[in-house]
């Protein structure tokens, strides 16, 4: 795999572009514009391997010329799906997500999405305002087959890191596990099939 894909997908407010900034730059920034969309691109190493990841941060607002929430998932190959844990209505929004993210890619691409979909909690600063709870987070998850975290992107850099880290990963694994089914017995080619990008003519923003 030369490219990973990763969307950042949530309600607005609940913290995307900071996670995505934080895992970047290690910065924390607490204030974006909800009405703006980019895509992020950072030649990474995933254990040992050069790649290039794309990180699609998606504005929160209806915009003219946005992509489809189906064609979002379609393009990517992994997913964090982020909620607030102060906000409930954030975390109903995530669950839809969630599904929705199976029903597409079970219906139409016929992956197995379960080790590449991460339910992330933000925000865990403001516990003391807290509408969800650790519990039913990890029994969604646990319903969904993804995997969860809960963090505050404004105090926890190594956990924000950790999730983008084992998404690469996953996305790698998920990758080769693919061009295995994919290559005939006894055949030692090592061609790959590239996925074209064409999210739309989004501007982009290398780091």
């Amino acid at each position: 795999m030369n490219e990973i894909k990763i969307c950042v997908l949530g309600s607005e407010g609940v913290g995307k572009s900071a996670l995505v900034v934080r895992f970047l730059t290690r910065r924390f920034i607490g204030e974006y514009s909800s009405s703006s969309e980019c895509i992020y691109r950072k030649r990474v190493s995933v254990d040992g391997r050069q790649v290039n990841l794309e990180l699609y941060d998606p504005c929160s607002q209806p915009c003219d010329g946005r992509p489809s929430l189906n064609d979002q998932i379609l393009w990517a190959d992994g997913f964090v799906v982020v909620y607030d844990i102060s906000d409930h209505s954030s975390f109903i929004t995530a669950k839809a997500l969630v599904h929705l993210i199976r029903q597409v890619h079970l219906g139409t691409t016929k992956r197995d999405v379960d080790s590449l979909i991460f339910l992330v909690g933000n925000k865990q600063d403001l516990c003391h305002l807290r509408e969800v709870g650790r519990e039913e987070a990890q029994r969604l998850a646990a319903e969904s087959h993804c995997h969860f975290y809960e963090l505050s992107a404004a105090e926890h850099y190594q956990e924000v890191a950790l999730i983008f880290t084992k998404m690469m990963q996953n996305a790698c694994l998920d990758s080769k596990a693919k061009e295995r089914r994919r290559r005939p017995s006894g055949s030692k080619s090592k061609s790959m099939v590239k996925l074209i990008n064409n999210v739309f003519g989004k501007r982009r923003k290398s780091v």
